[in-house]
């Protein structure tokens, strides 16, 4: 995933997670661990936000009882990793991870508008080395989502993982997490009403 050929110094979850604790980035702060990297994360306009806060919505419904729905929180994924995705579903309740981040998801999204291709080939390479089972991606630009299953090794993207099944939904269809077979997404629940502002 490095950005280029220069010569980089790369950081361990452990390191990062001291310099967290040490208060040494500013209050605020948008970074996140990506496989060694330390990267800035996007800010968030008002049309992204918003389709966070839908999402984390069904996503609520959905799951109910004994899930969390962890929103732009750590997950622990690897030693090099520990990216803070807008959704994560984990199995349990808050008090499970009072002490430590969860280290995995049964199910995590980003809500993509500009970082759109970064969450198609870096982050989906990164969850999918991780042996997360579902990825979804809320494609704001092109109005669908984007669902990520069946991890593998892959030698031709970054982290040499990514998905096999990958299928595109349009806001009248409905989905079922794998985790939760039996419960029913509306995709046009995860959209913001209004239409993406170009």
């Amino acid at each position: 995933m490095a950005l280029s050929t220069r010569r980089t110094r790369r950081w361990t979850r452990r390191e990062y997670d001291r310099l967290v604790d040490a208060g040494i980035f500013r209050p605020g702060e948008r970074l996140e661990l990506l496989a060694g990297d330390l990267v800035v994360r996007e800010p968030q306009g008002s049309f992204h936000a918003t389709a966070i806060g839908r999402a984390e919505e069904a996503l609520r419904a959905c799951f109910g009882t004994g899930w969390v729905v962890r929103v732009q929180m750590p997950i622990a994924l690897d030693d090099e990793s520990e990216p803070e995705p807008d959704l994560a579903v984990v199995r349990g309740s808050l008090a499970d991870f009072e002490l430590a981040h969860p280290s995995t998801a049964v199910l995590i999204v980003e809500v993509a508008d500009t970082s759109l291709a970064d969450d198609r080939r870096d982050k989906s390479s990164l969850y999918a080395r991780a042996g997360v089972p579902e990825y979804w991606i809320v494609n704001l630009v092109e109005r669908v989502l984007e669902v990520h299953r069946e991890p593998r090794p892959d030698p031709t993207v970054p982290l040499r993982a990514g998905y096999d099944a990958v299928q595109s939904w349009a806001p009248g269809a409905v989905v079922s997490p794998l985790a939760r077979p039996e419960s029913h997404i509306h995709i046009a629940d995860l959209f913001p009403r209004a239409t993406y502002p170009r």
